[in-house]
């Protein structure tokens, strides 16, 4: 693909990666297919800042780890009403950080 194309698409999507994976995933995207452009484009990515405002408001719930697709530990925040309150802090300062991972994943699925 396009260099130009990859480092755009980098640009405007950088936020939703950990700073460290950009040059894995720039490496990753120079050497796909140009055929696989719109179907790159179309995956959805979760924001970090929209998860940890979820997750400040009703992280108790859980509804935070369902949004990034943890439903085992939402299902776990869930039923222990976030851990009494500790696992909900501890979110606080990791979800974020599971956010971008979950977004990973997701590209390294699509990138094979």
């Amino acid at each position: 693909m396009e260099a130009q194309k990859v480092d755009m698409y980098l640009m405007s999507n950088a936020k939703y990666f950990r700073s460290q994976q950009l040059n894995y995933i720039r490496e990753r995207l120079l050497n796909l297919d140009e055929s696989k452009w719109t179907m790159l484009q179309s995956i959805e990515l979760k924001d970090p800042t929209t998860i940890i405002i979820v997750s400040i408001l009703a992280g108790g719930l859980g509804i935070d780890r369902f949004l990034i697709g943890d439903t085992g530990m939402g299902v776990g925040k869930l039923l222990t009403c976030g851990g009494a309150g500790i696992w909900t802090i501890v979110d606080w300062f990791l979800i974020m950080d599971a956010t971008r991972d979950k977004n990973i994943e997701k590209i390294q699925q699509f990138l094979g």
